[in-house]
């Protein structure tokens, strides 16, 4: 589950998204406050807006917005008024962890592309990335498939050039991270950090 708010450029409607999938043509309904978004074809949900938001509770997140019980309340008491329910099952899963690059190579396709093999903890994933300083050996941050970043970029399993990327090994920029350096280039941590750990800004 991630859940976006931005006042100033979308208006007062909390965004949450449950799916990642790719879906062919989407609809929603609407109850009150509440939008559900589905798949046409499966009837299956892939998110809701909430309108009228700061009307259920305080939102001090622009951008993405952290799941906290306040949050979660504020979620509750909207679906609540209008008769609805929301499970927070397995909402607090990370989706921003710490990886460590075991492997690069190029791209047979495209000459500033690297193809990483990325360890998360649980999990090898296939990262193609772009970044000019990324390597082998080291530990970064990685937007697991799912993740919103906060620029409200949702990160999805792609083709890059013909080859499967599976997340994305983040700048300090992409993270939003204060003092960020403007200068194109992953964010490389120190080895305090260990593979599949969550990371928090």
């Amino acid at each position: 589950m991630n859940v976006f708010y931005n006042l100033k450029g979308v208006g007062d409607t909390l965004l949450i998204s449950l799916s990642n999938i790719e879906v062919a043509e989407q609809s929603y309904e609407r109850t009150g406050n509440i939008a559900r978004i589905f798949d046409t074809e499966t009837n299956k949900t892939i998110g809701y807006n909430v309108f009228n938001a700061s009307t259920f509770g305080v939102i001090n997140d622009s951008g993405v917005v952290e799941l906290t019980d306040s949050v979660k309340s504020l979620i509750q008491s909207a679906f609540s008024k209008e008769g609805m329910t929301l499970s927070f099952d397995g909402a607090d899963q990370p989706t921003f962890v710490v990886g460590y690059v075991m492997s690069k190579e190029k791209h047979p396709n495209a000459d500033k592309l690297g193809i990483c093999q990325v360890d998360v903890g649980q999990e090898t994933l296939q990262i193609v990335c772009g970044a000019p300083n990324v390597e082998a050996g080291q530990k970064v941050v990685v937007a697991l498939v799912g993740a919103v970043m906060p620029s409200g970029l949702q990160i999805k399993q792609a083709s890059l050039r013909g080859v499967e990327s599976n997340g994305m090994i983040c700048s300090a920029k992409e993270l939003n991270l204060p003092n960020a350096p403007e200068e194109k280039g992953i964010l490389v941590l120190d080895e305090s950090y260990e593979a599949g750990q969550p990371f928090t800004r």
